[in-house]
């Protein structure tokens, strides 16, 4: 492991701990996570991955109309559209599934995660402190694809132009919805990859059938949408996209059901995680 948790006698582990020392634990994980996440070979895949929508609106500026660049109702819809088809289902839900996944399944492979449940340290913190790690770095990411971008759409209106946009229109209101949504995608997807890297040995399959539950969801009756995370994240789009001539209807929720349900769906699947991490006996031989 490239940093320490702190070790305590058994007396403390064995009684109960503090909060203070849970939240000392806590840190020592996070930064180690963060670590192995951010300076990892692999993750130069996925910051490319994550730059890919950027590449569309530079595209945009360069060979489309200058007459349609300055159109805020055109340039509105064409980000809402490359936001939900491409940076919300397909980037935040295959970028999400990369790091959660790989927070335990990943350690498990390569015959790590010992080193961890040696330790004095309850798995109830140690799943916490490594779902705020992916988190932390999936929320960071997506964050500054979903801003670039945003950026990219407004650069052709000039800087005064944008700025009376923004501060006089709904400019901010699109801005911080937009951002806003990118940071509960990755913590409703978050939840679930994390879980899927818990029970699964491979979890390319399950992780192909919530896609498909994702993608389909426009054809789900009603009743069923709401078993969907795009559900709830459609709904708090400031600007909403019909879904074809096929689709089947449904009310968008508003921001207050659908912010807390995207939290208590997290609440319950760490849960389930936490209870799982519990009773994991670690047996590389089976793996």
């Amino acid at each position: 492991m490239s940093s320490r948790v702190e070790i305590y006698s058994a007396e403390q582990v064995k009684g109960k701990m503090p909060l203070a020392l849970w939240w000392r634990q806590f840190q020592a994980i996070f930064r180690s996570e963060i670590k192995k996440i951010f300076l990892s070979r692999k993750s130069i895949m996925l910051y490319i991955f994550a730059l890919n929508p950027s590449l569309l609106f530079i595209m945009l500026n360069i060979f489309n109309d200058k007459k349609k660049l300055i159109d805020a109702q055109f340039l509105n819809r064409v980000f809402s559209e490359v936001y939900e088809g491409l940076i919300l289902r397909v980037v935040i839900f295959f970028g999400c599934s990369w790091i959660f996944i790989n927070l335990f399944r990943a350690e498990i492979n390569e015959k790590s995660l010992h080193y961890y449940f040696l330790t004095p340290v309850r798995r109830e913190v140690l799943v916490v402190a490594k779902y705020f790690s992916g988190l932390f770095t999936a929320s960071l990411l997506f964050s500054i694809t979903t801003l670039f971008c945003l950026f990219l759409i407004y650069l052709p209106r000039g800087y005064e132009s944008s700025m009376q946009y923004i501060f006089d229109g709904p400019g901010l209101n699109h801005i911080l919805s937009y951002w806003g949504i990118s940071v509960l995608g990755c913590v409703g997807y978050g939840s679930m990859f994390l879980l899927l890297g818990v029970f699964f040995r491979n979890p390319i399959l399950p992780a192909t059938f919530l896609y498909c539950w994702e993608l389909i969801s426009f054809l789900l009756p009603p009743l069923l949408k709401k078993l969907t995370i795009i559900h709830y994240l459609q709904s708090l789009t400031p600007i909403k996209l019909s879904e074809g001539p096929y689709a089947i209807v449904a009310e968008p929720v508003s921001a207050w059901v659908a912010v807390p349900s995207l939290f208590l769906l997290t609440a319950v699947v760490l849960t389930v995680a936490c209870l799982k991490v519990r009773k994991m006996e670690i047996s590389y031989s089976n793996e």
